[in-house]
C-alpha cells in the first residue's frame, strides 16, 4: 500500500528551498555572528533564525497575522522595529571592522569571546529577532499557507508542518554555509580579511534594513 504525498507540500516544499537560497538579513546575520563569534554562534545564529518560522506559522494559522497586513499601523509598527534592529546590527559591525587592532590582539579577543557563556544564547536571540521582526516573513506565510489548506485540513497542524519543512531546510543550507566558513576560518581569521567581511556584513545588514523600512503592506 502506498501513500501519495501531498502535491502542495512538495510545492511548498521547493518554493520554500528557492527562498532558502536566495540571500537576505538571516543570511547576513549568521555570517557576521560567524565572523566575530565563530562556528558554534553561527549555528546558534541558524537554529534561532530558523525557530522564528513556527512563530510565523502560528500567528497564520490563528489569523493574527491578517492584521498585520489589514493594519498599516501594525506593519509599519513591526517594520520600524524590525528595521532598527538590523540597522543597529549592521552599525555594530562596522563599528568592529573599523577598530584598529594588533593581529594578536584581535585573535586573543576572539577566544575570549567564543569562551565566554551566554554567546550561544545571545546569537539564538539575534537569529529568532532578526526573523520574527520582519514583517514580509509574516506576510509570506499569511499569503502562501492559507493556499495550501483543504476544507479537511487542520490547519494548526498542517501549518507547523509546513514551518518544520522550510526549518529543515533553512537548518541545512545556514548549517552548511556555517561550516564552510568555519573551514576557511584559518583564512578569515586574518585581521585584514575579518574587517573587510566584517564592514561588508554591517553594510548589507544596514541595506535590508533601510529596505524593509521602505517596504509598504500590501
Amino acid at each position: 500500500m502506498t501513500t501519495a504525498i501531498d502535491p502542495q507540500i512538495l510545492a511548498f516544499a521547493a518554493f520554500a528551498a528557492l527562498l532558502t537560497i536566495i540571500p537576505g538579513a538571516d543570511t547576513m546575520l549568521v555570517i557576521r555572528n560567524v565572523m566575530a563569534r565563530g562556528q558554534r554562534a553561527g549555528l546558534f545564529t541558524t537554529l534561532g533564525a530558523c525557530s522564528g518560522l513556527f512563530i510565523h506559522a502560528t500567528l497564520s494559522a490563528l489569523g493574527l497575522s491578517l492584521i498585520l497586513v489589514r493594519s498599516a499601523t501594525a506593519f509599519d509598527v513591526v517594520k520600524t522595529i524590525g528595521a532598527g534592529y538590523l540597522v543597529w546590527l549592521g552599525i555594530q559591525s562596522l563599528r568592529q571592522a573599523f577598530r584598529r587592532q594588533p593581529r594578536e590582539i584581535v585573535d586573543i579577543e576572539d577566544a575570549a569571546l567564543r569562551a565566554r557563556p551566554g554567546r550561544s544564547r545571545r546569537s539564538f536571540a539575534e537569529g529568532l529577532l532578526s526573523n520574527v521582526l520582519n514583517p514580509k516573513v509574516a506576510v509570506f506565510y499569511l499569503a502562501l499557507l492559507p493556499q495550501l489548506m483543504s476544507p479537511s485540513d487542520w490547519v494548526f497542524g498542517k501549518s507547523i508542518l509546513l514551518a518544520g519543512i522550510h526549518w529543515v531546510e533553512g537548518v541545512l543550507w545556514l548549517s552548511t554555509l556555517t561550516l564552510f566558513l568555519g573551514r576557511l576560518r584559518w583564512w578569515i581569521s586574518q585581521a585584514r580579511v575579518k574587517r573587510a567581511i566584517e564592514a561588508t556584513a554591517g553594510v548589507v545588514l544596514i541595506a535590508f534594513g533601510l529596505r524593509l523600512a521602505m517596504e509598504r503592506a500590501r
